[in-house]
């Protein structure tokens, strides 16, 4: 009987981000809650 084992390591490294990727990340959470509230107002007037 043979028996077959793999062992495997996952190393998991939180990343930084720079300066140019937290501004871009910046604008599109504003513009998502922009659309956002643009939905809100119209479900309110239907």
């Amino acid at each position: 009987m043979t028996l077959n084992i793999l062992f495997l390591s996952i190393t998991i490294k939180k990343r930084s981000l720079d300066l140019e990727e937290a501004i871009e990340h910046e604008r599109i959470k504003r513009l998502y809650e922009e659309n956002k509230d643009r939905q809100l107002n119209i479900q309110r007037y239907i």
